[in-house]
């Protein structure tokens, strides 16, 4: 049976299997703190790719040290922390999918306690236990965080280079594709929000100046990596809130980016104060299809999508290019064989040969 969820995909010169993919997750897991990834990282994000996913954005990774979520995050700004991801990029790609990351800087939101473990999760790490100053748009904390100091202009150019670096040092470590992370109120999402940003320079104001660092950002990656490999960006499409960013300035903003050379939107939502949000089964897959429709460019939808035949509805319908199924493909690493199978799709090719006896009926003897 043909489906539109196991149809290959092709941006630029990369061309993936299906169209079932797994998006970042913090694991807030390197536990040495020196954003090196370890063995857990490979189990982790070889399981997806055994497991039948078409492409695996590996997590939000920092570009500096001070731009880590929790001292625990992933980071790639040295030549140790290059080698660890080759050899990730090496367990995936043997396990036929293609493997992107999400290269971030935390801003305002950095320097926090991880999620277990801790005296106070959620919490800014004290500079005394490993912690550091925060920087942002403006020097306004997100509730409950440290305040954090306004970038300055050579902050800004150091923001920019880390980027660009980082964008490097991913391509030089064999992986297929960048995300840049404007998301979720970390630090580019904090320049595109008026609820965060309160300059009165060339990068406040304004839409366009709001948007001057996440482009500066993007044309300098866009530099670096080959200009056959693609170039995702994720963004919050609103903020949730009255005052905040809204579909139709994304829309504005996408169609900007798509001029800088960026391949495919992965479009989420919210993030940046705290809100209420509408959460459900696919509740920010109208954003993605709006953004689609307004601009043309290719985006990618995510948030409770665990279904398969809520995937290929997506997909099949135009209402998004890729599907991104994160919380399902934690609880089933093998999502992508299972979900291919139930959509009567040809899932053999994506079943290693050691596990085909786990698909087949039971014959006696071996």
């Amino acid at each position: 049976m043909s489906t539109a969820l196991f149809e290959p995909i092709t941006l630029r010169g990369l061309t993936v299997r299906n169209r079932l993919w797994v998006p970042p997750m913090c694991q807030y897991s390197v536990d040495a703190r020196d954003g090196v990834a370890t063995d857990w990282h490979l189990v982790h994000y070889g399981s997806f790719a055994r497991g039948g996913a078409g492409a695996i954005i590996i997590e939000a990774t920092g570009v500096v040290p001070e731009g880590r979520i929790s001292p625990e995050d992933l980071g790639l700004w040295n030549d140790e922390q290059e080698r660890a991801l080759a050899h990730v990029a090496e367990v995936v790609h043997a396990h036929g999918a293609a493997v992107g990351i999400q290269l971030a800087h935390a801003g305002r939101k950095a320097s926090v306690e991880r999620e277990w473990g801790t005296t106070n999760p959620g919490r800014s790490v004290a500079l005394t236990a490993g912690g550091w100053a925060t920087v942002g748009p403006s020097a306004l904390a997100y509730p409950g965080l440290a305040e954090p100091v306004a970038l300055d202009g050579p902050g800004l150019d150091g923001v920019v280079a880390a980027f660009a670096d980082a964008a490097s040092r991913a391509f030089a470590a064999g992986l297929d594709f960048v995300e840049v992370h404007a998301a979720h109120g970390y630090l580019l999402h904090e320049f595109l929000s008026p609820l965060s940003n309160l300059r009165d320079d060339e990068y406040g104001g304004s839409p366009q100046n709001r948007a001057r660092l996440l482009l500066r950002v993007v044309d300098a990656v866009r530099a670096v990596i080959p200009q056959t490999a693609p170039l995702v960006v994720r963004l919050s499409a609103t903020d949730w809130i009255d005052g905040g960013i809204t579909v139709a300035e994304s829309s504005q903003l996408v169609t900007w980016l798509g001029e800088h050379g960026v391949d495919l939107i992965n479009v989420s939502s919210g993030g940046n104060a705290p809100a209420r949000i509408p959460v459900g089964p696919g509740y920010q897959v109208p954003l993605a299809t709006a953004i689609r429709q307004a601009t043309g460019v290719p985006v990618a939808a995510v948030g409770m999508i665990d279904d398969p035949w809520q995937a290929e509805q997506i997909v099949a319908t135009g209402l998004a290019d890729v599907a991104l199924a994160g919380r399902e493909f934690l609880r089933d690493p093998s999502f992508g064989i299972h979900a291919a199978r139930r959509l009567g799709a040809d899932a053999e090719p994506l079943i290693p040969a050691p596990y085909r006896r786990g698909y087949r009926q039971a014959q006696g003897g071996r």
